[in-house]
Protein backbone atom coordinates (compact mmCIF):
# COMPACT_ATOMS: atom_id res chain seq x y z
CA UNK A 1 0.00 0.00 0.00
CA UNK A 2 1.50 3.51 -0.69
CA UNK A 3 0.85 5.73 2.48
CA UNK A 4 1.35 9.07 3.21
CA UNK A 5 2.85 10.42 6.35
CA UNK A 6 2.68 14.12 7.67
CA UNK A 7 4.91 15.45 10.33
CA UNK A 8 6.96 12.38 9.66
CA UNK A 9 10.34 13.71 11.14
CA UNK A 10 8.57 14.01 14.62
CA UNK A 11 9.65 11.07 17.14
CA UNK A 12 6.37 9.01 16.27
CA UNK A 13 6.35 9.95 12.69
CA UNK A 14 9.99 7.75 12.46
CA UNK A 15 8.58 4.87 14.42
CA UNK A 16 5.72 4.63 12.80
CA UNK A 17 7.33 5.24 9.10
CA UNK A 18 9.62 2.70 9.76
CA UNK A 19 7.19 0.07 11.28
CA UNK A 20 5.22 1.00 7.51
CA UNK A 21 8.24 0.23 5.99
CA UNK A 22 9.10 -3.41 7.71
CA UNK A 23 5.62 -4.19 6.88
CA UNK A 24 6.43 -3.90 2.85
CA UNK A 25 4.05 -0.02 2.46
CA UNK A 26 5.38 2.36 0.29
CA UNK A 27 6.13 5.47 2.51
CA UNK A 28 5.97 8.96 1.39
CA UNK A 29 6.90 11.20 3.83
CA UNK A 30 6.01 15.48 4.50
CA UNK A 31 7.42 17.69 7.37
CA UNK A 32 8.40 20.71 7.76
CA UNK A 33 11.82 19.86 9.26
CA UNK A 34 14.55 17.77 7.77
CA UNK A 35 15.26 13.98 8.96
CA UNK A 36 18.67 13.05 7.61
CA UNK A 37 19.28 9.54 8.53
CA UNK A 38 15.64 8.16 7.26
CA UNK A 39 15.31 4.55 6.07
CA UNK A 40 15.84 3.46 2.53
CA UNK A 41 13.12 3.88 0.56
CA UNK A 42 11.28 6.72 2.40
CA UNK A 43 10.25 9.08 -0.02
CA UNK A 44 10.78 13.02 1.62
CA UNK A 45 9.48 15.83 0.78
CA UNK A 46 10.57 18.84 3.20
CA UNK A 47 6.93 21.09 2.62
CA UNK A 48 4.62 22.62 4.74
CA UNK A 49 1.07 20.62 4.93
CA UNK A 50 -1.13 24.17 4.30
CA UNK A 51 1.12 24.97 1.13
CA UNK A 52 0.89 24.07 -2.48
CA UNK A 53 3.25 21.84 -3.06
CA UNK A 54 2.31 19.54 -0.10
CA UNK A 55 -0.94 19.22 -2.07
CA UNK A 56 1.54 18.50 -4.97
CA UNK A 57 2.93 15.76 -3.17
CA UNK A 58 -0.76 14.02 -2.83
CA UNK A 59 -1.38 15.33 -6.34
CA UNK A 60 1.19 13.36 -7.52
CA UNK A 61 1.97 10.06 -5.59
CA UNK A 62 -2.35 9.47 -5.00
CA UNK A 63 -1.60 7.38 -1.96
CA UNK A 64 -4.13 4.82 -0.82
CA UNK A 65 -3.84 6.08 2.59
CA UNK A 66 -2.63 9.15 4.88
CA UNK A 67 -1.57 9.48 8.17
CA UNK A 68 -1.65 13.19 9.88
CA UNK A 69 0.63 13.90 12.86
CA UNK A 70 1.56 17.71 11.78
CA UNK A 71 0.17 19.07 14.61
CA UNK A 72 2.26 21.59 16.84
CA UNK A 73 2.00 20.10 20.21
CA UNK A 74 4.34 22.30 22.93
CA UNK A 75 1.74 24.39 25.22
CA UNK A 76 4.43 27.14 26.55
CA UNK A 77 3.84 29.52 23.77
CA UNK A 78 0.74 30.44 22.05
CA UNK A 79 1.03 31.63 18.40
CA UNK A 80 -1.38 32.63 15.30
CA UNK A 81 0.75 30.19 13.23
CA UNK A 82 0.58 27.22 15.80
CA UNK A 83 -3.20 27.57 15.61
CA UNK A 84 -3.20 28.08 11.08
CA UNK A 85 -0.76 24.76 11.27
CA UNK A 86 -2.60 22.90 13.94
CA UNK A 87 -6.48 23.67 12.87
CA UNK A 88 -5.85 24.90 8.79
CA UNK A 89 -3.09 22.13 8.18
CA UNK A 90 -5.56 19.38 9.23
CA UNK A 91 -8.35 21.31 7.51
CA UNK A 92 -5.50 20.95 3.95
CA UNK A 93 -4.89 17.44 4.96
CA UNK A 94 -8.68 16.24 4.80
CA UNK A 95 -9.61 17.91 1.72
CA UNK A 96 -6.37 16.85 0.19
CA UNK A 97 -7.51 13.74 1.01
CA UNK A 98 -10.97 13.97 -0.33
CA UNK A 99 -9.67 15.71 -3.58
CA UNK A 100 -7.27 13.02 -4.72
CA UNK A 101 -8.81 9.78 -4.18
CA UNK A 102 -7.24 8.34 -0.56
CA UNK A 103 -9.36 5.82 0.51
CA UNK A 104 -8.18 6.22 4.28
CA UNK A 105 -7.38 8.89 6.78
CA UNK A 106 -5.91 8.53 10.30
CA UNK A 107 -5.44 11.26 12.40
CA UNK A 108 -3.05 10.98 15.48
CA UNK A 109 -4.88 12.81 18.73
CA UNK A 110 -4.16 12.94 22.22
CA UNK A 111 -6.38 11.61 25.02
CA UNK A 112 -5.87 14.82 27.20
CA UNK A 113 -8.64 16.41 24.34
CA UNK A 114 -11.10 15.10 26.82
CA UNK A 115 -10.05 16.88 29.65
CA UNK A 116 -9.28 16.97 33.53
CA UNK A 117 -11.94 17.71 36.23
CA UNK A 118 -12.88 17.17 39.16
CA UNK A 119 -15.73 15.65 38.14
CA UNK A 120 -14.89 13.48 35.00
CA UNK A 121 -15.61 9.77 34.72
CA UNK A 122 -13.26 7.44 35.97
CA UNK A 123 -12.84 6.15 32.18
CA UNK A 124 -13.94 8.48 28.91
CA UNK A 125 -15.18 6.73 26.29
CA UNK A 126 -15.16 7.58 22.51
CA UNK A 127 -18.69 8.79 22.90
CA UNK A 128 -17.94 11.82 24.92
CA UNK A 129 -17.05 15.26 23.10
CA UNK A 130 -13.79 16.70 23.83
CA UNK A 131 -13.91 19.27 26.71
CA UNK A 132 -10.31 20.56 27.55
CA UNK A 133 -10.69 23.74 25.51
CA UNK A 134 -12.78 25.12 28.43
CA UNK A 135 -10.25 24.39 31.31
CA UNK A 136 -7.40 24.52 29.08
CA UNK A 137 -7.62 27.01 26.46
CA UNK A 138 -3.97 26.07 25.19
CA UNK A 139 -5.55 23.43 23.58
CA UNK A 140 -8.10 24.76 22.00
CA UNK A 141 -7.06 24.11 18.59
CA UNK A 142 -5.79 20.94 19.04
CA UNK A 143 -9.29 19.84 20.12
CA UNK A 144 -10.61 22.11 17.19
CA UNK A 145 -8.30 20.03 14.59
CA UNK A 146 -9.47 16.62 16.30
CA UNK A 147 -13.45 17.78 15.81
CA UNK A 148 -12.56 19.06 12.34
CA UNK A 149 -11.20 15.52 11.58
CA UNK A 150 -14.45 13.86 13.06
CA UNK A 151 -16.15 15.63 10.92
CA UNK A 152 -14.47 13.84 7.80
CA UNK A 153 -17.15 10.51 9.29
CA UNK A 154 -20.04 12.19 7.40
CA UNK A 155 -18.42 14.78 5.30
CA UNK A 156 -16.61 12.38 3.11
CA UNK A 157 -18.23 9.05 3.74
CA UNK A 158 -15.93 7.46 1.51
CA UNK A 159 -13.13 7.89 3.29
CA UNK A 160 -12.24 5.03 5.88
CA UNK A 161 -11.56 8.26 8.72
CA UNK A 162 -10.11 7.28 12.22
CA UNK A 163 -9.17 9.65 14.94
CA UNK A 164 -7.24 8.17 17.31
CA UNK A 165 -6.80 9.52 20.90
CA UNK A 166 -3.85 8.42 22.27
CA UNK A 167 -2.49 8.40 25.43
CA UNK A 168 1.37 9.54 26.76
CA UNK A 169 4.08 8.36 25.38
CA UNK A 170 7.17 7.68 26.88
CA UNK A 171 10.08 5.73 25.93
CA UNK A 172 13.91 6.29 25.00
CA UNK A 173 13.98 8.84 22.49
CA UNK A 174 13.04 10.69 26.25
CA UNK A 175 10.34 13.53 23.67
CA UNK A 176 6.61 13.92 24.63
CA UNK A 177 4.38 15.43 27.25
CA UNK A 178 5.19 13.30 30.01
CA UNK A 179 8.68 12.94 29.35
CA UNK A 180 9.53 16.36 29.20
CA UNK A 181 7.49 16.65 32.73
CA UNK A 182 10.12 14.02 33.57
CA UNK A 183 13.31 15.42 32.67
CA UNK A 184 14.60 17.09 35.56
CA UNK A 185 15.96 15.11 39.10
CA UNK A 186 13.46 16.55 40.66
CA UNK A 187 9.31 16.74 39.82
CA UNK A 188 6.77 18.54 41.73
CA UNK A 189 3.74 17.81 42.03
CA UNK A 190 0.32 19.53 43.88
CA UNK A 191 0.12 18.79 47.52
CA UNK A 192 -2.83 16.61 47.61
CA UNK A 193 -2.76 15.06 44.50
CA UNK A 194 -1.68 12.04 42.85
CA UNK A 195 -4.01 11.13 39.64
CA UNK A 196 -3.60 8.25 37.65
CA UNK A 197 -1.89 8.39 34.53
CA UNK A 198 -2.42 6.53 31.20
CA UNK A 199 0.67 6.25 29.24
CA UNK A 200 1.99 3.50 26.95
CA UNK A 201 5.89 2.91 25.18
CA UNK A 202 6.38 5.10 22.33
CA UNK A 203 7.22 1.86 20.01
CA UNK A 204 3.07 0.48 21.37
CA UNK A 205 1.92 3.69 19.77
CA UNK A 206 3.68 3.27 16.46
CA UNK A 207 2.58 0.01 16.34
CA UNK A 208 -1.36 0.99 17.40
CA UNK A 209 -0.94 3.86 14.42
CA UNK A 210 -0.16 0.79 12.05
CA UNK A 211 -2.45 -1.86 13.62
CA UNK A 212 -5.57 0.97 12.73
CA UNK A 213 -4.00 1.27 8.94
CA UNK A 214 -3.98 -2.53 8.66
CA UNK A 215 -8.09 -3.04 9.57
CA UNK A 216 -9.05 0.09 7.64
CA UNK A 217 -10.76 1.30 10.64
CA UNK A 218 -13.24 3.91 10.69
CA UNK A 219 -14.92 6.38 13.76
CA UNK A 220 -13.08 7.79 17.11
CA UNK A 221 -11.04 5.01 18.97
CA UNK A 222 -9.20 5.50 22.30
CA UNK A 223 -5.79 4.13 21.99
CA UNK A 224 -3.91 3.03 25.26
CA UNK A 225 -1.86 0.44 26.81
CA UNK A 226 -0.87 -0.57 30.43
CA UNK A 227 -2.86 0.29 33.85
CA UNK A 228 -2.91 3.77 34.37
CA UNK A 229 0.00 4.26 37.30
CA UNK A 230 -0.11 7.15 39.80
CA UNK A 231 2.16 10.00 39.14
CA UNK A 232 4.03 9.83 42.09
CA UNK A 233 4.79 6.10 41.41
CA UNK A 234 6.43 7.18 37.82
CA UNK A 235 7.98 9.62 39.18
CA UNK A 236 9.80 7.44 41.44
CA UNK A 237 10.25 4.02 39.05
CA UNK A 238 11.71 7.22 36.65
CA UNK A 239 14.67 7.35 39.02
CA UNK A 240 13.27 10.89 39.78
CA UNK A 241 12.13 12.94 43.37
CA UNK A 242 8.46 13.81 43.91
CA UNK A 243 7.77 17.35 45.55
CA UNK A 244 4.65 18.03 46.11
CA UNK A 245 3.95 21.84 46.77
CA UNK A 246 0.48 24.18 47.36
CA UNK A 247 -1.35 24.12 44.53
CA UNK A 248 -0.95 28.57 45.12
CA UNK A 249 2.38 28.37 45.50
CA UNK A 250 2.30 26.36 41.95
CA UNK A 251 0.55 28.21 40.12
CA UNK A 252 2.33 31.68 41.53
CA UNK A 253 5.88 30.07 40.21
CA UNK A 254 5.37 28.21 37.45
CA UNK A 255 8.63 29.11 34.78
CA UNK A 256 10.47 29.94 37.78
CA UNK A 257 11.84 29.00 41.38
CA UNK A 258 12.39 25.79 39.49
CA UNK A 259 9.13 25.01 38.59
CA UNK A 260 8.35 24.15 35.13
CA UNK A 261 6.57 26.45 32.33
CA UNK A 262 3.30 25.42 32.35
CA UNK A 263 0.21 27.14 31.59
CA UNK A 264 -2.15 27.71 34.10
CA UNK A 265 -4.51 25.21 32.27
CA UNK A 266 -2.25 22.34 32.60
CA UNK A 267 -2.52 22.21 36.69
CA UNK A 268 -5.82 20.21 36.39
CA UNK A 269 -3.85 17.61 34.60
CA UNK A 270 -1.62 17.25 37.62
CA UNK A 271 -4.82 17.25 39.94
CA UNK A 272 -7.07 14.92 38.37
CA UNK A 273 -6.80 12.09 36.05
CA UNK A 274 -7.60 11.31 32.12
CA UNK A 275 -8.06 7.74 31.98
CA UNK A 276 -9.57 6.43 28.86
CA UNK A 277 -11.45 3.33 27.84
CA UNK A 278 -9.84 1.81 24.72
CA UNK A 279 -12.07 -1.37 24.43
CA UNK A 280 -13.50 -0.42 21.23
CA UNK A 281 -10.16 -0.59 19.34
CA UNK A 282 -8.78 -3.57 20.99
CA UNK A 283 -12.06 -5.28 20.26
CA UNK A 284 -11.86 -3.84 16.29
CA UNK A 285 -8.17 -4.72 15.85
CA UNK A 286 -7.26 -7.49 18.46
CA UNK A 287 -4.50 -4.98 19.73
CA UNK A 288 -2.19 -5.84 22.76
CA UNK A 289 0.65 -3.77 23.65
CA UNK A 290 4.11 -5.26 24.10
CA UNK A 291 5.25 -3.34 27.07
CA UNK A 292 3.96 -3.10 29.99
CA UNK A 293 4.21 -0.24 33.05
CA UNK A 294 7.53 -1.28 34.31
CA UNK A 295 9.32 -1.84 31.51
CA UNK A 296 8.17 1.48 29.44
CA UNK A 297 8.88 3.60 32.21
CA UNK A 298 12.59 1.44 32.10
CA UNK A 299 13.11 2.38 28.54
CA UNK A 300 12.75 5.71 29.26
CA UNK A 301 15.11 5.65 32.60
CA UNK A 302 18.00 3.56 30.95
CA UNK A 303 17.98 5.61 27.90
CA UNK A 304 21.48 7.74 27.77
Amino acid sequence: MKVLVTGIAGKLGRLTARKLIDAGHQVIGIDRRAWPDSPEGLELYQVDIRKRPAEDVFRTHRPDAAIHMATVTHLVHRSPDRMRVNLYGTRAFIHHCHNYGVKQAIFVGRHTYYGAAADSPLYHTEDEPPMSAHTFPELADLVAADLYAASALWRYPEIATCVLRMVYTLGPSKHGTLAAFLEGPTVPLIMGFDPLFHFMHEQDAAKAIVTALTHKLHGIFNVSGPTPVPLSTIVRAAGRRPLPIPAVLFKAGLGRLGLPNLPAGALDHLRYPIVVDSDAFRRATGYRHDYDERETINAFRTAD
